[in-house]
């Protein structure tokens, strides 16, 4: 995958990934995801896999 785009997906997975997290857990209402524990957990995963893809492309681009 091409390094310009790594680092715009990877925010865009760690956007994601927080609001599932926040939905999850149960800041954010009014979603089928609010308060359920799936939400919770992947929502991190998502994140923490979506910090590494962009820090992977800003080094490929430095």
């Amino acid at each position: 995958m091409r390094s310009s785009l790594l680092t715009p997906l990877g925010l865009v997975l760690v956007l994601v990934g927080l609001v599932w997290t926040a939905q999850g857990i149960g800041w954010l209402g009014g979603s089928p995801m609010t308060g359920k524990t799936l939400w919770a957990v992947l929502g991190p995963l998502l994140a923490l896999a979506g910090a590494a893809l962009a820090y992977a492309g800003v080094r490929r681009r430095g």
